[in-house]
């Protein structure tokens, strides 16, 4: 069966997990520790007031934290009143899904994809030049059940991602190819070996984030057999 949007979201936040995450009134507030917009958002649990927003406001500042409320598809009324007070809309996101068989029909090459856990110094690499550094590890590393990505090709690194497991998804994240590697398909066999991986610790669906403006990963995305399940935006503070 097809994962409900619901338990997409709760894939995306345990197996890319807030340093904290606790509820106070309607929301469930995150503290990201440098983690990114994903760990760092707050969600409504339900419908809000204006003294709602203030008191999440309050919260998120108290950590360090520039107000930013993530918007799930159908959360109109509160995307309203956010962008009364002023937030702009950043990275709207599609959530992606397809049946885990669908990419474990046929083998990997040898010497082509691997999982490795804990993330070798080539792979940390990787992931810093495409701006994935040492917060967003820490946020890795505290997922339950998970495993990195590390990809070669023509004999050389080629990429890396992290793929780890909840409830019957595996969710893939931090997906970077080395620049001289792209449009060779690196990320066609990396997501293959996520797909081989998940189904090993009993995943049945694959899943996986994409920003929208990235036309790359989505045509990548859509091409494998993958199909919209959701989506969301984030309306941050303009301060």
């Amino acid at each position: 069966m097809t994962p409900t949007t619901q338990q997409l979201f709760e894939a995306s936040d345990e197996t890319w997990p807030a340093a904290r995450v606790w509820t106070q009134g309607p929301w469930t507030l995150r503290e990201g520790k440098g983690g990114g917009k994903r760990v760092s958002a707050a969600t409504a649990n339900g419908s809000v007031t204006e003294a709602d927003i203030a008191a999440a406001e309050d919260a998120m500042r108290s950590m360090g934290q520039t107000p930013l409320f993530m918007l799930r598809d159908g959360e109109d009324q509160l995307d309203t009143m956010l962008a009364g007070k002023g937030y702009d809309i950043v990275d709207p996101v599609t959530i992606y899904t397809l049946p885990i068989e669908r990419l474990t029909d046929k083998p990997i090459p040898r010497v082509t994809a691997f999982a490795v856990w804990e993330p070798l110094a080539i792979m940390t690499e990787i992931w810093a030049a495409g701006g994935i550094g040492p917060a967003r590890l820490d946020v890795m590393a505290r997922a339950k059940v998970k495993t990195g990505i590390f990809s070669r090709w023509n004999e050389m690194p080629g990429g890396v991602a992290f793929a780890a497991v909840h409830d019957g998804i595996c969710m893939v994240h931090a997906v970077e190819v080395r620049p001289e590697q792209r449009r060779q398909g690196v990320a066609d066999w990396m997501m293959r070996k996520a797909a081989f991986w998940g189904r090993a610790q009993g995943a049945n669906h694959l899943a996986v984030l994409c920003v929208k403006q990235n036309e790359g990963a989505n045509a990548l995305y859509r091409a494998l057999g993958f199909a919209p399940a959701g989506g969301y935006h984030y309306r941050q503070h303009p301060a």
